[in-house]
């Protein structure tokens, strides 16, 4: 009797371990892990693969986790939610001369620049607190990783190098138990991941988005399901655009080198020796302010040509007017991932840098992949969640794929009226004579784009809609130029007017999307060639990908011009662009092709 009393209780007792919840296909918060002061707080060092700081030794990454108590007291295993980051441990400060002069000459050396010094924060063993209030009360793990020469992690900062994919994917080894992990930066004693499933999901916003799909292309085991946001999905692309040296929005002159020493907050002993082989070797060499074309330097840093091994779910996310990190960098992956048949997704808002997917759709994402549950996540329909202009960030509309399976390319032309505004039309205009515009950046896009009369800009614009035009995916543009000077920069912008300066007015109700390209890489990215003076060459080149429904009463406008004040080097101004108008277009990819744009002209 007295065995089956204790009997009983025991399993009582086993019953009342606390385990993870479902409801409608998510983790749920569980009180019994909603016990901040109960959490397990530690931290331990995983030993790498590589050593990038020359002092002999396999660098080691410096990890923290967060975990329910129960792991500790009751056995229970739980999947992890992992993100790594550059910027834990501090960043530099941004000194007058730290970014490049943008102030000379396409294909001159611009004035040598200013290093400062980061001063780390941070005590152990705490890394980050991020991600730990949303995911742990769900059922989840919590780890963080500072990358390589940052923090307490050793080695040095590639920005973008082999060590920061080989970084994430050995504490994803670790949580399986093929790598170890450390209680100390040296030496110490061996530390398990006892209380990992083993199984792993990644998210961050920005370089910390980056992170995530640098390790899944390395194919790691155990990493199931990433949710990058806005991430830097190539370096090339985050500082050149077709083969012209261009910075992020809001970082005017910013380069790699800016950007590794921005993050460069490991290990003061060891700086001097990844400044030298790393910013003033590696980098130095390889990121050609000069030209601006893609060489092997950028391709080792654009992820893209690193996806053959990814096997891991992928919901990317981002702004369609994320003028840092932009928009391109997510599709780009999202594309490639979805040839390769991976299970992929994709989240885009109308705003800025930044910006996760609600809540709701993360955690169906990561209950799915990391928990097991079914809740048909892998067989929805619609593969692009698109938040529309008016809606809430965590209001998206589905649709079955982006760009829209229903959008046309539609090819509109230039017809002439500088140094005022001119028309655009789906008909060609044969016999216009070229017309010309004068470079100078002390102009802004939007002083341009407002301007009724100057010769700084050329400006076409449609009649006005009659009825709602939807543009979804990525316009392209062909420019017929002839130079005064062998180099010159050229920046597009597609507008819709007129400009609504009011304090209410969002940046979708101005600007559709932009590009900017060298037209000295008119026939290559990897070589291009001065122009010779007053000689046309024909440019082609993608605008940045975009979705947004233009409003009736709007003109759709396309704008040619020569310097971006906020993107590109400010050349002396003068130099004079002529545009052969005959054999200038573009091309927007709008859902219902010409025969929407018909409508909403004709009505």
């Amino acid at each position: 009797m007295v065995f089956l009393q204790l009997g009983t209780i025991w399993s009582i007792a086993a019953q009342e371990k606390a385990v993870p919840r479902f409801q409608d296909g998510e983790a749920q918060v569980v009180a019994a892990f909603n016990t901040p002061k109960k959490w397990i707080r530690h931290d331990l060092f995983v030993e790498t693969t590589f050593d990038t700081d020359g002092d002999g030794l396999l660098d080691r990454m410096h990890v923290d986790v967060t975990r329910p108590y129960q792991t500790e007291t009751e056995g229970l295993k739980l999947p992890v939610i992992y993100e790594s980051s550059p910027y834990y441990a501090g960043v530099a400060p941004e000194v007058d001369g730290f970014f490049w002069d943008v102030h000379h000459e396409l294909g001159e050396k611009g004035k040598p620049r200013v290093h400062p010094e980061v001063v780390r924060t941070g005590k152990r063993p705490i890394i980050s607190n991020s991600q730990i209030e949303t995911w742990v009360p769900r059922g989840y793990i919590v780890v963080h990783s500072s990358s390589p020469g940052t923090g307490r992690s050793q080695g040095a900062p590639t920005v973008g190098g082999d060590n920061e994919s080989l970084a994430p994917k050995a504490v994803i080894d670790w949580l399986n138990g093929r790598a170890k992990g450390y209680s100390e930066p040296y030496g110490g004693e061996e530390v398990k991941a006892y209380w990992s499933t083993g199984k792993v999901g990644m998210t961050g916003t920005s370089y910390n988005g980056t992170i995530p799909l640098a390790a899944a292309t390395t194919g790691v085991d155990g990493l199931e399901v990433i949710i990058p946001v806005a991430p830097n999905t190539s370096y090339y692309h985050y500082y050149r655009s077709h083969g012209l040296i261009r910075s992020p929005g809001g970082y005017l002159g910013e380069d790699i080198d800016v950007l590794f020493d921005f993050i460069h907050s490991g290990d003061a002993s060891k700086r001097a020796h990844n400044n030298a082989t790393i910013r003033d070797d590696v980098m130095k060499n390889g990121m050609d302010r000069i030209t601006g074309d893609y060489n092997a330097f950028w391709a080792g840093r654009d992820y893209l040509n690193d996806m053959a091994p990814m096997k891991a779910a992928l919901l990317m996310s981002h702004g369609f007017n994320d003028w840092n990190v932009m928009p391109e960098h997510s599709y780009r992956i999202y594309k490639k991932a979805r040839e390769m048949g991976l299970e992929a997704g994709i989240y885009y808002h109308q705003f800025g840098h930044g910006g996760p997917p609600p809540l709701d759709m993360m955690n169906r994402w990561f209950t799915h992949y990391l928990h097991g549950v079914d809740n048909g996540i892998e067989k929805e329909p619609n593969r692009a969640w698109i938040v529309r202009e008016d809606d809430n960030i965590t209001n998206p509309t589905p649709y079955k794929d982006y760009p829209n399976p229903d959008a046309e390319d539609l090819t509109l032309y230039p017809v002439s009226g500088a140094p005022e505004i001119g028309g655009l039309s789906p008909l060609r205009v044969p016999n216009q004579e070229p017309e010309t515009l004068i470079d100078n950046y002390s102009f802004n896009g939007e002083a341009l784009a407002r301007a009724e009369i100057t010769s700084h800009r050329l400006l076409y614009v449609t009649p006005k809609l009659s009825r709602d035009l939807h543009i979804s995916g990525v316009p392209k543009i062909t420019i017929t130029l002839a130079s005064s000077k062998p180099a010159v920069n050229l920046s597009v912008w597609i507008l819709s007017l007129p400009w609504d300066d009011s304090r209410m007015a969002k940046t979708t109700d101005n600007i559709i999307t932009r590009g900017w390209a060298d037209p000295q890489n008119h026939n290559s990215l990897t070589r291009g060639e001065p122009l010779k003076v007053g000689e046309y060459y024909e440019v082609s080149f993608e605008l940045q990908p975009d979705d947004q429904v233009i409003k009736a009463g709007q003109q759709i406008g396309l704008m040619i011009f020569s310097s971006d004040k906020d993107f590109t080097l400010h050349p002396k101004p003068g130099t004079k662009l002529a545009v052969d108008l005959d054999r200038t277009y573009v091309t927007l990819p709008v859902v219902g092709g010409l025969d929407a744009f018909k409508t909403a002209m004709n009505d």
